[in-house]
């Protein structure tokens, strides 16, 4: 993936590479595991009193966060690992990009092939963020899971989803000029206003030739109708606390912003958050006030590329500014800070990966969305009440799940 393989004197790990699909002292096929370093302990904890001495390695995001909630906000920090890897099919993907892959179409697309990273080595901020785009994950994922909206008074607005989202470029040979990219079911169990609101669609692969497109039905009009444009700055339900391309930190087109590839620098990410998912886990102690319990987060020092995104002049956003840190390893997003047109920094936001053993991929947990104006957050995929939904991926799905008639027997 065009990672160092060395460790650094600082902490860093060095690349082992030792395990995939399962680890010793897996039990189950899929669900739940603790993951193979639950026996840590945090090595230090670095809090808004003692946050200055590691500034280098903190995110501008994080360093708002300690400033703005000193008596909530830590990071503990646990001994490194990068001992997982992917699958030789993948490393032989990234391999055959890294010779031919290259943007097209004013940068709205990519040439190579799907499934693996393109650009292991990145020349620039475009082939960097769509490296993070194309990242390898599991290629489908079906989850029941809870959002909480939790207000600076401890108050909670709470909403439910069943998703499904499959893209069979990632689990094939398909070319990455191919027409779809995924395909996506969500329908919407709470609050009970949006009870039954059901939404299908398609992601493209070229964003040159169409649009991520989405059909909703809403069970009071019985109406089965396409939806706006759901791209770039679409507020997200149930609250609209993070955007379309934010989810997952990052995701869609480029296109609206100019890309810088700044570098790697070793910064104080999440990693290997198993234990966040635990179903021993309530939501009592999980949602806080201001940010989700620090007891339950494990940092690690990594190094990861930070890539920076400016609004091009003339196009509209939200967002003036964005800085992305993906992981070297994985490309996939551990953090990100996000500035207003006016370039103040407005949310800072955070995804747990977890390594899965059904898909021998990272797969992304509990994400947080804070929102520094608000002095509310966001956590969406939570799974530790939810039921009986919890992700199951690489699991086959039919197309006629993802159709826009699919969309009202879902919502029944």
């Amino acid at each position: 993936m065009g990672a160092e393989r060395a460790g650094s004197s600082t902490g860093v790990a060095a690349y082992t590479g030792k395990l995939i699909g399962k680890w010793p002292g897996v039990t189950h096929e899929f669900g739940y595991e603790p993951g193979p370093y639950a026996a840590e302990k945090p090595l230090r904890v670095i809090t808004a009193q003692n946050a200055a001495a590691d500034a280098a390695r903190l995110t501008a995001g994080q360093l708002a966060l300690f400033k703005q909630y000193p008596e909530q906000f830590r990071i503990a920090v646990y001994p490194g690992h990068r001992d997982f890897r992917y699958e030789d099919r993948a490393c032989a993907i990234a391999k055959r990009n890294a010779a031919s892959a290259e943007v097209v179409h004013d940068g709205k697309g990519v040439n190579g092939q799907a499934g693996a990273i393109p650009f292991p080595f990145p020349q620039s901020g475009l082939e960097a963020i769509w490296n993070v785009a194309l990242a390898r994950r599991a290629w489908s994922e079906s989850v029941t899971s809870d959002t909480a909206i939790v207000y600076p008074n401890g108050t909670i607005a709470w909403g439910k989803a069943r998703f499904v989202d499959m893209s069979p470029a990632m689990g094939g040979d398909a070319s990455l000029q191919d027409k779809i990219a995924a395909y996506f079911f969500i329908t919407y169990l709470a609050p009970e206003r949006d009870r039954g609101n059901t939404s299908v669609g398609y992601a493209p692969m070229d964003f040159s030739a169409d649009a991520t497109r989405a059909w909703e039905y809403m069970p009071g009009t019985r109406r089965v109708r396409q939806a706006p444009e759901v791209g770039f700055d679409y507020p997200v339900p149930p609250a609209g606390m993070h955007v379309s391309d934010e989810d997952s930190l990052w995701n869609g087109s480029p296109e609206r912003f100019e890309w810088k590839l700044v570098g790697k620098k070793e910064i104080y990410v999440p990693y290997h958050n198993f234990g966040i998912n635990d179903p021993a886990l309530k939501y009592t102690q999980l949602l806080t006030p201001h940010t989700i319990n620090p007891d339950h987060e494990r940092y690690e020092l990594h190094r990861v590329w930070v890539i920076e995104g400016a609004l091009k002049p003339g196009l509209r956003h939200v967002y003036g500014r964005r800085v992305i840190y993906a992981d070297e390893d994985t490309w996939l997003p551990l953090w990100a800070d996000n500035y207003d047109v006016r370039g103040e920094l407005w949310r800072t936001n955070l995804a747990n990966w977890f390594y899965s053993q059904e898909s021998s991929t990272f797969h992304r947990g509990v994400t947080v969305y804070h929102d520094l104006r608000a002095g509310a957050y966001e956590a969406t995929y939570l799974v530790n009440e939810s039921g009986a939904g919890w992700w199951r991926l690489d699991q086959k799905f039919p197309l006629s799940m993802f159709r826009p008639e699919a969309a009202a027997r879902g919502g029944h």
